[in-house]
């Protein structure tokens, strides 16, 4: 047995004092759907709803054996990594400092507070995580403190690869393929090293942050260009160093991109049909079944689901996007004759399914025509052929914007 699955062993055994391991269950719903056996690694079940503690445990314990008198530890976090740090701060009695940019919702401080309680102080500095990062280390090096990175350290990256442990002694054998969400790479890279080549992987990030894809297309990590922080929990511009070292073998063709339109549609479903609240970044590996059905028919799949930590304020954006995706709602810029009757014409175009969500004047002139930004609700994607043929043979013209995401910033 490898060093390392014998720290992953020794670090799993050590936490079970702090939590109880996270339930692996066999979904009926998606086994049906894909005619496989599918597993849920409920991370978004832990005590933070998030696997982040689990790093913050084995990172913590390590470091107070290598130095007992060590009291302060910081980290720059808006989210997981700041509840699971908080949550193990107060568990070994310990002061945590945690920073965070200004703009970092209430909702999560007020999380992160609760899960440390007197043993944490948070800091907010910073319009920018760049800004607040920068603030942690010069901290650090002032007091004296042991900074937590999130993903880009050994002890983390042990203490993560913990959810393969479990996945192993729950499901009594080595599942025949994993799927596993990539942010920083903590997660991935400590079960990649856990498993090894005993089994078959598939990673997903979300399309607007594949920073493990390009590290691989380059050989080594880069900071991508432009970022969608969408999908907050797994948005990463850089794969760390450490976590990318343990990846460098994986085959590019194993690392999938989720839209994240697509994650808007899995995070509905799962939570309609399922009952289970996954985050963005923790349903980034249900998402990605759909694009290797073929490969894990008949097959024993694990599914990591990373985090439950989803604000509700958001839901009205995902529901949003989760239609646009799905095809059943649509946004046009319409070119309407300014004339009596013309709206009525408009209107009777309309189908008996289809529904007006939004409708705004964009200009209003003495012109002869106008535009109207229109938004429809359908049952059906198909109804939109109908619709858009009945509206040319009412001699109007209209622009599809709904995924026109320049114009979509200005307007929807």
């Amino acid at each position: 047995m490898s060093d390392f699955r014998i720290c992953a062993r020794t670090a799993e055994a050590a936490m079970r004092s702090v939590f109880p391991a996270t339930p692996l269950q066999l979904n009926a719903h998606l086994s049906a759907r894909f005619d496989a056996n599918i597993w849920l690694k409920r991370e978004d079940l832990t005590p933070v709803r998030s696997y982040k503690l689990r790093g913050a445990f084995n990172a913590m314990r390590k470091r107070r054996v290598d130095n007992p008198d060590q009291r302060i530890f910081v980290c720059a976090s808006a989210g997981n990594h700041a509840q699971g740090m908080a949550y193990m701060c107060k568990h070994f009695d310990v002061q945590g400092v945690i920073f965070m940019p200004v703009t970092t919702p209430q909702q999560k401080i007020f999380k992160t507070k609760v899960f440390g309680g007197e043993n944490v102080e948070i800091r907010l500095v910073g319009d920018y995580f760049d800004d607040t990062l920068a603030a942690a280390k010069t901290y650090c090096a002032e007091a004296g403190a042991a900074f937590l990175s999130p993903f880009d350290d050994e002890d983390v990256i042990e203490g993560q690869a913990t959810v393969a442990v479990e996945i192993e002694a729950q499901l009594g054998q080595v599942p025949d393929h994993i799927i596993l969400p990539v942010g920083g790479g903590g997660l991935s890279s400590g079960v990649y090293s856990y498993f090894a080549d005993q089994t078959n992987y598939t990673l997903v990030e979300p399309e607007g942050g594949m920073s493990l894809a390009a590290a691989l297309d380059a050989g080594q990590p880069v900071t991508l260009a432009n970022l969608d922080g969408f999908v907050d929990g797994a948005a990463v511009a850089r794969i760390g160093d450490k976590t990318f070292a343990r990846l460098a073998t994986l085959a590019p063709e194993k690392v999938l991109a989720a839209p994240e339109d697509r994650i808007c549609a899995t995070m509905i479903e799962m939570l309609n049909v399922e009952g289970i609240v996954l985050e963005p970044a923790g349903a980034l590996a249900v998402d990605a079944l759909s694009d290797v059905a073929d490969q894990i028919r008949g097959k024993t799949v694990v599914c990591v689901t990373s985090g439950g930590n989803f604000d509700f304020e958001r839901l009205p954006e995902v529901k949003e996007r989760a239609q646009r995706f799905s095809g059943v709602k649509k946004y046009f810029i319409l070119r309407m004759p300014q004339r009596p009757g013309a709206l009525r014409d408009f209107l009777e175009t309309l189908g008996p399914e289809d529904d007006i969500a939004r409708f705004e004047y964009l200009k209003k002139s003495a012109r002869n025509f106008g535009s109207v930004l229109i938004g429809i609700e359908t049952t059906r994607s198909e109804n939109f052929d109908a619709l858009f043929a009945r509206i040319k043979a009412a001699g109007m013209t209209f622009t599809d914007i709904t995924n026109d995401e320049t114009l979509a910033q200005y307007v929807l």
